[in-house]
């Protein structure tokens, strides 16, 4: 599975120590030109500059051909060329945590989640303990209500007791 990812997501997923899922979940993680210029300036916290110096070989630096038509006066740089790319390049799925991106994303006809998302489906394929990530990511300035982060929790634990029904 190819994803385009915006820098939220690779921002929130490097800074509590789970970039790694992103490969083990998709085949090849793109990275738009704008998203690593963003992740690479001065106030972008030490760790993930690092990173992002650094690419493994499984993200894919690009620019796109053409510019987003829908939306590009509520959007970031990064995120116009998230989704332009995304729809140039036909991928699977977007990574982009902002509302206003995945509103847009999503009326453009492309699957989207965000940085919740990933941990969601890495939680469901017992890569990761799904309450321990929450617990970091609130310790970071990620924005996340506690309603979602009860649900989240909740699914977590419904599909923990379905799994294993003899430890209810």
């Amino acid at each position: 599975m190819h994803v385009v990812a915006d820098a939220s997501p690779l921002r929130y997923l490097i800074l509590i120590g789970h970039i790694d899922l992103l490969p083990t979940l998709f085949t090849q993680i793109i990275i738009p030109r704008a998203v690593l210029g963003e992740l690479q300036r001065a106030q972008t916290p030490p760790v993930v500059r690092h990173w992002m110096q650094h690419l493994p070989v499984w993200c894919v630096v690009r620019t796109s051909q053409q510019p987003l038509g829908t939306g590009p006066e509520v959007l970031g740089a990064g995120e116009r060329e998230a989704l332009a790319l995304a729809e140039e390049l036909h991928v699977d799925l977007v990574l982009i945590d902002e509302d206003k991106g995945r509103q847009i994303a999503r009326s453009l006809g492309l699957r989207v989640t965000g940085t919740l998302g990933v941990l969601d489906i890495a939680a469901e394929r017992g890569l990761i303990d799904l309450p321990n990530a929450l617990t970091q990511l609130q310790t970071t300035d990620f924005y996340v209500t506690q309603g979602l982060i009860d649900a989240l929790l909740a699914q977590d634990a419904a599909r923990k007791r379905a799994q294993f029904p003899e430890h209810t």
